[in-house]
């Protein structure tokens, strides 16, 4: 609910400002220690990524209450955002976006992390939650840059919006396709904010989006074997769609103006 999200707001804004927060039972503050706040803008940025790598892996729709949040509170304390790009880059490396190259004396187990894999008794997981981690993520991102607090005074420009978005999509497009992670990625991150583009960039963003289909497509299929088809083909009807009808839908979940009213 609505006030639910503003309490939670409140309390994170409270704890980074100084003042004492209640929390399992204790009062704490930021001020009890003289690294306190480097501490709290640390852990609360992993936590953000986080919540992108867990929360919104398995349910996407949580991407939006999630980034509200995190959103607003990278406004009122920016080091928080930028913790949570360094967080977030080291995770998922193709936030930035970035392509690990494999460097001599590298060991393939430190490589598989640096792609973002998690690695346990060199056993590496499973790619499809592998990929479901990185989508989680970019989500989560994608949702951040186009997102708001409500209450804030909003004066100012968003903490990290839009252009970067553009910036992202332009830099993975100017990058030879992985095999699953482009085309898995490229649809997540359109899918969530491809409306907010569409409404800022308008004809460029149609460019983009023409290229994307008729040039940088053919380039993801040519490396995807038969057995990987499944989030090529879902990219491609989402490409086909939203070129026939000239038009990206709300992603689901939004936040629509009643949520707030709850």
């Amino acid at each position: 609910a609505g006030s639910q999200l503003r309490e939670i707001f409140d309390k994170i804004n409270n704890l980074l400002s100084g003042k004492s927060v209640q929390t399992g039972g204790r009062t704490v503050s930021v001020t009890q220690h003289p690294q306190g706040l480097d501490f709290v803008y640390y852990k609360l940025a992993e936590k953000f990524a986080n919540q992108g790598e867990e929360e919104v892996a398995s349910n996407r729709d949580a991407a939006f209450p999630i980034a509200v949040v995190a959103s607003g509170i990278w406004e009122l304390h920016p080091r928080v955002g930028d913790l949570f790009l360094a967080h977030l880059h080291k995770k998922c490396p193709y936030s930035v976006p970035f392509y690990p190259a494999l460097k001599e004396g590298t060991s393939m187990e430190e490589y598989q992390r640096m792609l973002g894999y998690l690695v346990n008794d060199s056993k590496m997981e499973q790619q499809d939650r592998f990929l479901k981690r990185m989508s989680g993520m970019i989500r989560l991102y994608a949702a951040i840059i186009q997102l708001r607090w409500p209450y804030g005074n909003r004066e100012g420009p968003h903490p990290h919006g839009l252009r970067y978005g553009w910036c992202w999509l332009a830099q993975m497009l100017n990058m030879e396709p992985l095999v699953d992670v482009t085309a898995t990625l490229l649809f997540d991150f359109l899918e969530v904010c491809g409306n907010a583009l569409m409404k800022e960039y308008q004809g460029q963003f149609w460019k983009v989006m023409l290229f994307i289909r008729d040039d940088y497509f053919p380039r993801i299929e040519a490396i995807t074997s038969s057995g990987e088809m499944g989030c090529v083909t879902r990219f491609k009807q989402f490409l086909e769609k939203c070129l026939q009808e000239k038009e990206i839908p709300l992603p689901k979940g939004t936040l629509q103006p009643s949520f707030w009213k709850s």
